[in-house]
């Protein structure tokens, strides 16, 4: 997929790895839709590129729907990328009580149906594309977590979430594949996200400093490199790439 003039929508485009998304798509030529749940970023990002904002929360299906129809009204749908995730941390049960329900269900939620909404919109309005080279009508990318392999001591929401991403890449493929769609799962490791801002400078580095190599926090430019590589080679299809640095967590 040539990512110039392509129209594209990042779902969790305001910030971090999407925000970045968004950069890289725009910086080269991509017709950008910003889709997110924070309207003030999604907004400031819009005003700053001058590209076209969507409140949307992906746990709203007529939302999502919405948000790809306005991106789609800027030509063809070829691009979606699905950045739109959050965390939380508890085991499954301790002496205090089993882990509550509502925030396991809230994490599955946005996590893994809010992708699942994404994808499934998207990858309608792509079907009636025209196919392109290699008979191809669209590229679909989903962010998951190399949680969802080394899920650590009180991941068990966030981790069953993004496993349920990557479970989902494979079958996703195979569906589309007879319209030219590719679908691929982005798993990141530890990256310098908001997620991780909160954290003290030197618990940032301390983190970074386990990653085998380079021995730093990833950079949401990189996640976004990976992605326009994806979108551009036709060949990857039905994969999850780890981008990680080679790390692999520890139970705790």
């Amino acid at each position: 997929m040539v990512i110039e003039d392509s129209t594209a929508i990042v779902v969790g485009g305001a910030s971090g790895l999407g925000e970045a998304t968004v950069r890289a798509l725009h910086g080269r030529g991509g017709k950008v839709t910003i889709a997110d749940v924070n309207a003030d970023k999604g907004a400031e990002l819009a005003g700053e590129l001058g590209l076209e904002f969507v409140s949307c929360d992906v746990r709203e299906e007529d939302q999502v729907e919405a948000a790809v129809a306005a991106a789609s009204a800027n030509g063809p749908l070829r691009i979606a990328v699905c950045c739109a995730g959050t965390g939380w941390a508890q085991k499954v049960a301790s002496s205090k009580g089993p882990h509550p329900l509502l925030p396991f269900e809230t994490i599955i939620s946005i996590n893994l149906i809010g992708t699942f909404n994404a994808l499934r919109y998207a990858a309608f309005a792509m079907i009636a594309n025209e196919p392109l080279q290699d008979g191809e009508r669209g590229v679909c990318v989903n962010t998951a977590s190399i949680a969802a392999f080394d899920g650590q001591v009180g991941q068990i929401a966030y981790s069953a979430s993004k496993g349920g991403v990557v479970g989902m890449t494979l079958p996703a493929a195979r569906d589309l594949a007879q319209y030219g769609i590719r679908v691929n799962t982005i798993a990141p490791g530890l990256f310098d996200t908001p997620l991780l801002a909160a954290l003290p400078e030197e618990a940032r580095n301390a983190l970074g400093a386990g990653v085998p190599y380079p021995q730093r926090l990833g950079q949401p430019a990189e996640y976004a490199q990976l992605a326009c590589h994806i979108i551009e080679n036709r060949m990857l299809n039905g994969e999850t790439i780890r981008l990680d640095g080679a790390l692999r967590m520890p139970p705790r």
